[in-house]
């Protein structure tokens, strides 16, 4: 396979990536790498440092069973506790490929539906160890506390999720999320309370020490006095989530932001599939301008809820009002074999047709109805409110309308990125010594993931790859010493985030840096959101470009450095994500195919289907950012070996 140059010169092409793959087999090409890993004396742990940055699944995971297994870990997360990190929010439950139900599920199948939901742009053999260790999660996190729901007979009770016909996701009510988060952090501060691991809350990493060509620190701010710091390691694990919050209007929290992962980039490491983001069919509409974010409704909803919307283009009679031939259940009508579960990419790239095409409901003629009145019928309330009691409560108290009585109004919000730091097979960036983990970085979900893939793909790094790899890497740095703090590398890069602190606190604009923010969520909702054009994304570049401009010539911080100060937090970030949006419509600029969430207007099936190009574009884009902001594109080409490629068709 020959990449395509570059678009126009606007970037550079630079050398393939070498994912560093064992030869032979890719169904057994983790057992021959978990076996063939450097090992660590027991006495020599002690003597050996990581740090992790954030306590979601994956950091706390990769955190606690560092500290069990006898080495130094300083962990640091920017939540006053570990237990508040964003892992909370995901509801619907966690896939594993156990197979118990006798629904013709089988690890196989699980990897089938996971790189043909990625649309074929996920690493194989990757997906194969998420599969099989998918095995061992949900014993590991009942064991450490989390409450799965159990059938009668005391079988741990499963339910399906889009983009499979088998029932494989596990779950605790709507709540799945916020239960295996609650076990992990206790998991977490038994090692704390045991000294193995040293907690810094309300800290945030604000750039990478790379000292001798490998990572060795981090810089932080404390969020309470504003005082920067050099931390110094022999490893550096980052489990710090995704970017959606560059949106603006996305279901992840307000202070979730891509700082740490983009200033590592900023310091060598490649940023791989930056374009690839997943907007959910199934989030709260924008209701108000002056809203702060949308908020996510559960995809498990769409086992019993039925999507539609008015037949007739502008009907704006109460759905109750609306008979049943004058209702249009699109998803049933086009995918007859999936139907309303049916993969996010394409739930939402449906929705935002129907939307557009003149059949939204609501106020704002912006959502789709998700109605559960026929399950509601069939099955009681009683059993409809065991399966998702709290996630109804959440509607009605975020909407004030009774989803046992009238149909929830959704809508496509930002949601979770394929994309991110680019890593091999042992979760390592191209700056060795940085290892990445769960959301953060790029390898499982290719170009789309699958619903519940989320929670397993952080708990499998933090709890069962990473565990691995990173010892892996210490055994060579026995008897080698910590980086000094007061190192040149390290004084460098405190200077650094010290100038580019002072930089921001001296523009003394007019504008907030939310202003900017919003701002920067309209461009990418228009140009690089649901569906994307050449023409779009070439204006979206120019403007991105024009706002981070105007960012530095009229943005204003109230307030001081060494304080409190929650409009530096913001700016900082928001600093970030201008510099990482343009690089995400660049990316999606470059890629000229259709392939999962990356639709491209001009690279569709007569059905509007996504029409890949694997001649071209079967590969993984992984960008570095030069120091004088210029970009260079490398590839990860891509190969599969125990699916056999397709178009992806779901009806």
């Amino acid at each position: 396979m020959t990449t395509p140059g570059p678009v126009d010169g606007l970037y550079a092409v630079g050398p393939d990536l070498d994912p560093g793959l064992p030869d032979g087999p890719v169904e057994d090409a983790w057992d021959r790498r978990r076996s063939s890993y450097r090992l660590v004396n027991p006495a020599n742990r002690r003597r050996l440092s990581v740090i992790v940055v954030g306590t979601g699944l994956a950091g706390c995971g990769a955190a606690a069973t560092l500290g069990r297994l006898g080495y130094r870990v300083e962990c640091f997360s920017l939540h006053d506790a570990p237990r508040r990190a964003h892992s909370v929010a995901a509801q619907g439950g966690i896939n594993a490929a156990r197979a118990r139900k006798v629904d013709g599920d089988s690890l196989h199948r699980f990897v089938k539906d996971t790189v043909k939901g990625g649309d074929y742009r996920g690493r194989e053999a990757d997906v194969v160890r998420l599969g099989q260790e998918s095995v061992r999660v949900i014993d590991h996190m009942q064991a450490i506390g989390a409450p799965f729901a159990r059938e009668y007979g005391g079988q741990l009770a499963t339910r399906s999720f889009g983009g499979v016909q088998v029932s494989r996701t596990y779950y605790t009510r709507g709540q799945t999320g916020q239960q295996l988060e609650v076990a992990c952090a206790q998991a977490l501060q038994e090692q704390i309370a045991a000294g193995s691991v040293r907690m810094h809350t309300r800290t945030e990493m604000l750039d990478l020490i790379v000292a001798d060509g490998r990572a060795q620190g981090i810089v932080t701010r404390d969020l309470l006095s504003g005082e920067l710091r050099a931390w110094t390691a022999h490893a550096v694990v980052l489990a710090t989530g995704g970017y959606g919050s560059v949106y603006h209007y996305s279901t992840l929290a307000m202070s979730s932001n891509a700082t740490a992962t983009w200033r590592a980039h900023r310091r060598g490491a490649a940023f791989a599939s930056p374009c690839m983001v997943q907007f959910h069919p199934t989030a709260l509409p924008v209701s108000s301008s002056w809203q702060s974010k949308t908020t996510l409704m559960s995809e498990s909803l769409r086992n019993d809820g039925r999507i539609w919307v008015p037949a007739r283009a502008g009907d704006d009679r109460p759905p109750h009002e609306i008979p049943e031939p004058e209702r249009d259940y699109y998803l049933e009508r086009r995918y007859p074999a999936f139907g309303n579960l049916t993969p996010r990419d394409v739930a939402s790239r449906n929705a935002r047709e129907r939307i557009e095409s003149g059949h939204g409901v609501g106020p704002l003629r912006n959502s789709v109805y998700l109605d559960f009145r026929d399950a509601l019928e069939r099955e009681g309330r009683e059993v409809i409110a065991s399966r998702y009691g709290n996630l109804f409560e959440m509607y009605r108290d975020a909407t004030g309308e009774d989803p046992y009585e009238v149909p929830m109004r959704i809508a496509p919000g930002a949601h979770f990125t394929m994309g991110g730091l680019w890593v091999d097979f042992d979760q390592m960036s191209t700056i060795p010594g940085l290892f990445v983990g769960g959301e953060a970085s790029n390898n499982y979900h290719g170009a789309n993931r699958l619903g519940a893939n989320s929670l397993l793909s952080a708990s499998v790094d933090g709890w069962f790859t990473l565990p691995l790899s990173v010892p892996g890497y210490l055994a060579s740095l026995v008897g080698t010493p910590v980086l000094d703090a007061s190192a040149a590398e390290a004084r460098g890069t405190v200077a650094q985030a010290q100038e580019r602190i002072a930089a921001l606190t001296a523009v003394g604009g007019e504008r907030r840096p939310v202003w900017f923010h919003r701002r920067l969520g309209e461009v990418l909702y228009a140009g690089c959101g649901v569906s994307r054009s050449e023409e779009g994304l070439r204006r979206a570049l120019v403007e991105v470009r024009e706002l981070g401009e105007e960012f530095w010539a009229d943005v204003r911080i109230v307030g001081g450095a060494e304080r409190l100060n929650q409009e530096l937090e913001r700016g900082l970030r928001v600093a970030d994500f201008l510099e990482l949006a343009e690089l995400m419509v660049l990316d999606a600029l470059d890629r000229r195919e259709s392939a999962g969430a990356h639709f491209r207007e001009e690279y569709a099936t007569e059905g509007g289907e996504a029409r890949r190009d694997d001649a071209a574009w079967c590969s993984v884009s992984a960008w570095h950012t030069l120091p004088d902001g210029s970009h260079v594109r490398r590839s990860e080409p891509l190969s599969f070996s125990l699916v056999d490629m397709q178009v992806r068709d779901y009806r």
